[in-house]
C-alpha cells in the first residue's frame, strides 16, 4: 500500500508562534534593508501602474520554494522591482514579526496569520487569493496507535496549533464528527514540534501536510503510525502585505507588479510536474522521487478567482468560529482584503485557472 494513500493535498501552512517567539529572539530586524519609498497612498487610491526605479520589496520564501519557482520558470526575470532578499519565513508568528520588525514587506501564507495579526492589533492586508479545492493536511498517528477515524479522537491528546491553518482544520474536523473542544485534550504546540511531539508519543494525533507525511511513515509506519484522512478544506493560500507597506506608492505598485507572477508561478509549477518533484522535492526536502510523485499526484490546481466574495466569506466563518471557541475576538472579515488587487491574480493566468 501506497505510504500516501488518501493522504490529502500539500500546502506550505505552518503554526504561528507566540508575538514574541524565537524569530522576534533572533533579532529579525537585523534582516532589515534600506529600500526606496514613494509617496503616501491612500488605501482609496488606485493602485499605481509604474514601480519606480530602485523600488525593492522583501519576499518570504518559505524553505526557498518561492524563489526556485519562479528561477525555474523564467519569470524571476520579469520583476520590474529588486528583491534585496528572500528570507526563508514560512510560520506565521515569524511572518508578523518579521513584518513588524520591517524585515519582510510580501509574504504567502493561508487564510489564519492575517486573522491573528488583526487580533494582536498588527495592521496588514491581503492582496492575493489562491482557493484549494482539496483537503491540504491529514492526522498522523503516533507509533502503536489504533486511530482509526476522528471520532475517536475523544479523550485522546491532539496537537493543536490554534493561530495557524492545522489548528482550524483540526477544530471543524471535530465539529464534524460532533466533538467539542472539551472532549478532547488540546495540546498547545508549535507546527515544527508536530512531529517530535507525535516521535515521543507526547500526542496521538497531529495535523500535517502531505509533504511531511512520506519521511515521518518511512520511519514508523512500521510500528504502527499511520495516517487519518479529512474532507476538511483549508481555502485559502493567499498574499498579504503590512498595511503600511500598501500605504507607500512606490512598493504598492511593486505589490500589485508581483502578483501576476506570483499567480503564473503557481500554474507552472502545477504544469511542471516532473521538475518541481526533482528540483523541489528531491534536492531541496531530501524525499525520494516516488514520493515526491505521490505529493504533486494530489497538489491543488491553482484557482486564482476573479471575484473574492468566496474567500471573504470563507475567511469569516474561520473568525467566527475560532471566536466561538474564545482564541480570538469576531470581527468583519473583509477588512482583512485590500480589494483593489483583486482581479490581477486571475487576469494573469489562463481562463481554467480562474473557476
Amino acid at each position: 500500500m501506497s505510504l500516501l494513500q488518501g493522504v490529502p493535498a500539500p500546502n506550505r501552512r505552518l503554526f504561528l508562534r507566540t508575538l514574541l517567539g524565537a524569530g522576534a529572539a533572533l533579532g529579525l530586524s537585523a534582516c532589515a534593508t534600506a529600500r526606496a519609498s514613494g509617496p503616501a497612498l491612500s488605501s482609496s487610491a488606485p493602485l499605481p501602474t509604474q514601480v519606480p526605479a530602485g523600488t525593492g520589496l522583501r519576499i518570504a520564501s518559505a524553505l526557498g520554494a518561492e524563489q526556485l519557482q519562479l528561477q525555474l520558470s523564467g519569470l524571476i526575470k520579469q520583476i520590474p522591482f529588486t528583491v534585496p532578499s528572500w528570507p526563508n519565513i514560512a510560520a506565521g508568528p515569524d511572518v508578523i514579526n518579521a513584518f513588524r520588525a520591517d524585515s519582510l514587506d510580501l509574504a504567502n501564507n493561508a487564510g489564519i496569520p492575517p486573522i491573528q495579526a488583526q487580533f494582536q492589533g498588527y495592521d496588514a492586508r491581503i492582496v492575493a487569493v489562491d482557493l484549494t479545492r482539496k483537503p491540504s493536511y491529514l492526522f498522523a498517528t503516533k507509533p502503536h496507535s489504533d486511530i482509526q477515524s476522528v471520532a475517536q479522537f475523544a479523550g485522546r491528546k491532539l496537537a493543536f496549533s490554534q493561530g495557524q491553518a492545522q489548528g482550524v482544520v483540526l477544530l471543524r474536523a471535530l465539529r464534524g464528527a460532533g466533538l467539542k473542544d472539551s472532549d478532547v485534550h488540546l495540546v498547545p504546540l508549535t507546527s515544527d514540534q508536530f512531529l517530535t511531539a507525535l516521535e515521543a508519543g507526547q500526542v496521538d494525533i497531529a495535523p500535517l501536510a502531505v509533504s511531511q507525511a512520506p519521511a515521518y511513515l518511512n520511519r514508523y509506519a512500521a510500528d504502527g503510525a499511520h495516517t487519518i484522512p479529512t474532507d476538511v478544506v483549508d481555502l485559502l493560500n493567499l498574499l498579504w502585505a503590512p498595511a503600511d507597506v500598501l500605504a507607500d506608492s512606490a512598493r504598492a505598485a511593486a505589490v500589485a507588479a508581483f502578483v501576476p507572477i506570483w499567480a503564473k508561478g503557481l500554474v507552472w509549477v502545477y504544469e511542471n510536474p516532473s521538475v518541481w518533484e526533482q528540483e523541489y522535492y528531491v534536492k531541496t526536502q531530501n524525499i525520494s522521487l516516488s514520493q515526491a510523485q505521490q505529493v504533486t499526484t494530489l497538489t491543488n490546481k491553482p484557482l486564482l478567482p476573479p471575484s473574492w466574495d468566496e474567500a471573504i466569506a470563507w475567511e469569516q466563518q474561520t473568525v467566527d468560529l475560532l471566536a466561538q471557541g474564545g482564541y480570538v475576538k469576531s470581527f468583519q472579515a473583509e477588512a482583512l482584503f485590500d480589494r483593489r488587487f483583486e482581479h490581477l491574480a486571475s487576469a494573469a493566468v489562463p481562463a481554467e485557472y480562474r473557476s
